[in-house]
């Protein structure tokens, strides 16, 4: 978008937390807080042009139209007379928005470009193997008594093991360390800020986890890790193929619900010896160095 409008001013609007982010990436100028599909606090003037990068529409173009832009750009919602590029169900996110701007606004948008800056924050602990137990959904949720197996794998290796998470997702780390014979400092869960889980995950030897944020910060920073799939396919949301630092294990027999109440039943198909053989091979392979990737 910088390089099709670079004498505008970008803002992004998105939620709050995620600011640090998007400072530390440098992709905006500033940031509109919005929590969901809701009106966008906005005042004159009026914007030069709008990108709809939060879905195919209606309820997102709608709410963009709203703001009375000299210029929408999204994908095609015949329901609201606007016409754009056809929306894929099948394809990654990040080739998806990069083809709408390309498309719309003739400029190189490249989905090989997914690097972060690595924070200047201290991270916590050094060389860590970071496992993430949560999901913001069950269904994207892998047992709780496999992830502790993992980690007990880790701490039988010798290897320096924390687990992350959110707030709310504290009590579920907590469980896990304690079937893992893992000490409470081991916890981070609700303990980092942003910045400072990017950083953690920046410096760390490896990531296992869910389809979930903490996934896309170890692609972003080039972390190796070994990320569940299920209900959703790492060809939708997954890290790019060509990378051999990220190991995608998928089961499934299609798309599930994502949002689903219930543990997807290609996660259940993933097996503890299959996450610790992936760990495992990854370890090996970066025992080098991380620059022969």
């Amino acid at each position: 978008m910088r390089r099709a409008l670079p004498d505008h001013e970008l803002i992004l609007g998105c939620p709050p937390a995620l600011e640090p982010l998007v400072d530390l990436a440098e992709v905006a100028d500033t940031v509109l807080p919005v929590l969901g599909l809701e009106p966008l606090m906005w005042s004159d003037p009026r914007p030069a042009v709008v990108i709809n990068l939060h879905g195919k529409g209606p309820r997102s173009s709608e709410l963009l139209l709203g703001l009375k832009a000299r210029r929408l750009v999204a994908f095609d919602c015949p329901a609201l007379g606007i016409s754009g590029p056809a929306w894929n169900a099948d394809e990654h996110e990040v080739a998806r928005w990069c083809r709408l701007v390309a498309e719309t606004l003739e400029a190189r948008a490249d989905p090989e470009e997914l690097d972060l800056p690595v924070p200047a924050t201290e991270p916590p602990m050094r060389r860590a193997v970071i496992i993430h137990p949560g999901a913001a959904f069950a269904s994207r949720q892998w047992p709780a008594d496999r992830f502790a197996a993992v980690a007990g794998w880790a701490v039988g290796r010798g290897l320096p093991v924390l687990l992350t998470g959110g707030t709310a997702e504290r009590a579920l780390a907590t469980s896990v360390a304690d079937s893992a014979g893992l000490p409470t400092t081991a916890v981070l869960a609700g303990r980092t800020n942003l910045l400072q889980l990017a950083a953690l995950v920046a410096d760390a030897q490896l990531l296992i986890s869910g389809d979930t944020g903490v996934a896309h910060l170890a692609t972003a920073l080039r972390t190796p890790s070994v990320v569940l799939f299920g209900p959703t396919p790492p060809t939708r949301w997954g890290p790019p193929p060509n990378r051999p630092e990220h190991i995608a294990i998928w089961h499934g027999e299609g798309t599930g619900d994502p949002w689903g109440g219930s543990v997807d039943p290609a996660l259940l198909r993933i097996g503890v010896d299959e996450v610790v053989s992936s760990a495992e091979a990854l370890l090996t392979a970066t025992q080098t160095t991380r620059s022969s990737w």
